[in-house]
């Protein structure tokens, strides 16, 4: 007899990190939150495997790691918008201005 299906308790973990990692990921604390929940996705993605088709909630993985991965990419934006802004104001300032008769 075959068992009955069961949800993966880890999926809806995966869901939520992922979107936390999204909401926070423009001020790049959602690199955590998305390491996390990536860990935890290929987690589930054995236990799937191993269950043959009776655990329940790939869904909400898949959904998960895409919002992870989202949520890196807007952390990797920001940074580099910072770091280009950073640049870009270091380049406006003025170098060292000399006396007119220096050498």
């Amino acid at each position: 007899m075959d068992p009955e299906p069961a949800p993966a308790t880890k999926a809806r973990a995966v869901f939520a990190l992922g979107l936390v990692s999204l909401l926070t990921g423009a001020f790049v604390g959602g690199v955590i939150p998305a390491t996390i929940a990536l860990v935890l996705a290929r987690q589930v993605s054995r236990e799937h495997y191993a269950a043959g088709g009776y655990l329940i909630g790939a869904k909400w993985v898949r959904r998960g790691r895409v919002l992870a991965w989202t949520g890196i990419v807007l952390a990797l934006t920001t940074l580099t918008i910072a770091g280009i802004a950073g640049l870009l104001h270091l380049a406006a300032t003025p170098g060292q201005d000399f006396d007119p008769g220096t050498d």
